[in-house]
């Protein structure tokens, strides 16, 4: 396809779309093998296998067990297994005993194995350098803190003269959070970077291979023979692959920078890409499996404590969002109303959300705190928010820049956050934060991606990484995802609040009773309205979408609980509201008719105008089923890390010597009570809508490093009785 440009044909109008995974060739620091399954004869090969291995002729046909070696001998357990990823090194020898390798394995979606060799490497005190590692990673108490930590482990494991801890923000940019760097170099720290110097293709195989290593930057391609796979008939799917060559428009890049040799890590947190950890080297540079292996194994830990350490913001403003909500309970039912309790300090309703002014619209009103615009722009505000699809919530850096009719606002309203505290028009709660003037320095200048030789056509990478500067103006410190969480949390507490003080109000107030009647009818909220004697007078569509098709609403608040499984609970909690007015909170399961059971928490309250009178009675339905997948959820980690790890102990214990087994469990420990932490921190008081979520992924996260455990140990223990044991006599 003319749009989809063939590795190495692009240039940079479509680099986006390079197919940098059918590289078809290697860089020279190893060797490439295709085995047809099977008979695992070889069907494919880089060009320098013959050399590099010390195996003369041509290995294209050679079935594998042919060769002066004992790699299909030391293979043949791995190859029972499905090797959707590259497996842990094997250590075997090729040509001679003493001529030893590494052997990465992996199967394509073509078909067929995949298999990488390396000349092995030096040993890697393992125990010594990840028990420290997984120490200084649970010790952080902070982003920041982690990241330093971060790059100074990595460049101690790796040895390289710069490490980056790098991350994306949510427009692809990435930023430089932590540095170290021989004391020589520039420093990089704090810059940015543009979305465009790592194209989308790029930071998808980042996701898929973790580890990524580059020798030299000055490397001559060796290709694959032959050019298309036999297997498949088309070029080979090197996603995989550790030793894939890299497109010549990174290259170019790196070139430009002066840098020779990388190592790329990534950070997947929550199962998205949140940043690399980058590694610069002035010479040539390559790491062994065994590095690359540790790497990759605290890459997971570090990205396991990033959500642990993010939840536990988000956290904590639930916490404050807790607080405010009970104010608001209390203030409506000592004073009849709840705004005041809303806005009685910045501290309740800023603070939560590093907010410098907020403004309340409900009911034709503005209420405001703090620095914000004029009323009548706060309405104009509200009539433009009801022209946008309804989010929750609506979230604006630069208000003014994006929205050019509020452009004058940007002193106050240059950040915006804004949640819908009903379903009627024009009502919302908004917070505002002022332009913040600032500095933004880049890796070069952002505006200029590329650069131009004598023929205008001849378009490259920027040469200059030299330190730009940009001032940014319009723009206000960002809204995290700790503030939006807030944001959230707060306008649902709002809602119900509103819900629960207009359903008061259809029983004190007969003559608004059509208005009122049509808010609370048309709120996502289910709610049911009943007089003093229990009758049922309002039963909203939410609560109606709750019994579903083909089941009536009672006539009365006591014959709900033939609605529940357990009626006679419901009936119980039903005569305790009536005959004792006590208000009531409760979680039940509602199933009205041969469908599931619906978990709902129940808020029920008297509605009294003095402590002998009772006007009614009214109940909020709120479905909390996202609440038990999230324990669910939370029931299944622990489940799952207990007998993942209990297995995997148990397997080695049998394969290796009493000392590796030891050091093993020590260090298998270090990995579940970090993601143990994450755990806990995830699941106390997040958003119950993406626990599931982040837990899969810390799950994922603690296979991977105990994966990547399970390959470095057994690596350690085998190697030396194997030399040992295949060394002729």
């Amino acid at each position: 396809m003319a749009d989809v440009p063939a590795f190495g044909q692009a240039d940079l109008s479509n680099c986006e779309r390079e197919q940098i995974h059918l590289a078809g060739s290697i860089q020279p620091s190893g060797v490439l093998l295709v085995l047809r399954e099977p008979d695992h004869v070889i069907v494919q090969a880089s060009a320098n296998a013959a050399t590099l291995l010390g195996v003369p002729g041509d290995l294209v046909g050679v079935p594998l067990g042919e060769l002066p070696s004992d790699l299909a001998r030391v293979i043949w357990l791995h190859l029972q297994g499905p090797l959707e990823r590259p497996s842990g090194a094997v250590r075997c020898w090729i040509g001679r005993p003493d001529r030893l390798f590494d052997a990465l394995l992996h199967r394509p979606p073509s078909g067929g194995v995949v298999l990488e060799l390396e000349p092995a490497g030096p040993a890697v005190d393992i125990s010594g350098v990840v028990q420290s590692g997984m120490h200084a990673v649970r010790a952080a108490t902070s982003l920041r803190a982690l990241c330093d930590e971060t790059a100074r482990i990595m460049r101690e494991v790796a040895g390289y003269d710069r490490v980056m801890v790098y991350r994306f923000d949510t427009e692809g940019h990435g930023e430089v959070l932590a540095e170290e760097r021989r004391l020589d170099l520039e420093a990089f720290l704090g810059n940015r970077y543009p979305a465009s110097d790592i194209p989308q293709m790029a930071r998808r195989l980042y996701e898929r291979n973790r580890v990524r290593v580059m020798e030299d930057v000055g490397y001559t391609p060796v290709p694959l023979v032959p050019v298309l796979s036999p297997i498949s008939g088309e070029p080979l799917d090197m996603s995989m692959c550790f030793l894939r060559s890299v497109s010549p428009i990174h290259v170019q890049y790196l070139q430009n920078m002066g840098v020779v040799g990388t190592l790329v890590v990534s950070l997947m947190v929550g199962g998205r890409l949140w940043g690399l950890v980058a590694c610069h080297h002035y010479s040539p540079r390559f790491v062994h499996f065994e590095v690359r292996a540790v790497c990759g194994l605290l890459a997971e830990a570090v990205a396991t404590r990033i959500a642990a350490l993010e939840s536990f913001a988000k956290g904590q403003s639930e916490l404050s969002v807790r607080r405010l909500e009970q104010s608001l309970i209390e203030a409506m039912v000592r004073q009849g109303d709840w705004r005041q309790a809303l806005f009685n300090s910045p501290q309740t309703i800023l603070q939560p959300l590093a907010a410098t002014g907020a403004a309340l619209l409900v009911e034709n009103e503005v209420q405001t705190i703090g620095e914000v615009p004029g009323t009548q722009q706060l309405r104009e505000i509200g009539a433009w928010l009801d022209t946008q699809p309804r989010q929750q919530p609506l979230v604006m850096g630069a208000f003014g820049r994006d929205v050019p009719r509020f452009h004058d606002l940007a002193a106050v309203a240059s950040g915006v956050l804004a949640v819908p505290i009903s379903e009627c028009p024009g009502e919302y709660l908004v917070w505002f934060r002022p332009e913040r003037i600032h500095t933004v320095t880049w890796g070069g200048n952002p505006f200029k991606p590329v650069a131009i030789g004598d023929d205008p056509r001849d378009l490259s990478p920027r040469r200059s990484f030299a330190q730009w500067q940009q001032v940014v103006e319009g723009t206000c410190d960002p809204w995290n995802p700790a503030d939006i969480a807030s944001a959230r949390m707060i306008g649902g507490t709002v809602s119900d609040v509103v819900l629960q003080f207009r359903a008061v109000r259809t029983l004190v107030a007969q003559d608004q009773l059509d208005l009122v009647r049509r808010q609370v009818g048309v709120s996502a909220i289910a709610v049911i309205i009943a007089d003093r004697d229990g009758r049922i007078m309002l039963a909203n569509d939410a609560f109606r979408s709750l019994l579903g098709a083909g089941t009536s609403i009672p006539d009365r608040i006591t014959d709900l609980s033939g609605l529940f499984v357990d009626a006679a609970q419901m009936h119980r909690r039903i005569e305790q509201l009536v005959g004792e007015r006590r208000s009531w909170r409760d979680e039940l399961l509602l199933r009205p008719g041969a469908g599931p059971a619906t978990p709902l928490m129940i808020r029920a309250d008297p509605v009294l105008v003095s402590s002998d009178r009772v006007l009614g009675f009214v109940l909020l339905f709120t479905d909390v089923t996202e609440q038990h997948a999230a324990k669910g959820a939370r029931r299944r980690f622990q489940e799952g890390l207990l007998a993942g790890n209990a297995a995997l102990q148990g397997r080695l214990l049998e394969a290796t010597d009493e000392e590796t087994g030891q050091m093993f469990t020590t260090l298998l420990s270090s990995i579940v009570e970090n993601a143990e932490l994450a755990a806990h921190e995830i699941a106390d008081g997040f958003d119950t809508r993406q626990i599931p979520q982040l837990l899969q992924a810390v799950e994922t996260s603690v296979q991977n490093a105990a994966e990547a455990l399970e390959h470095l140990v057994r690596h350690t223990d085998e190697t030396p009785a194997r030399s040992r044991r295949d060394t002729p006599e």
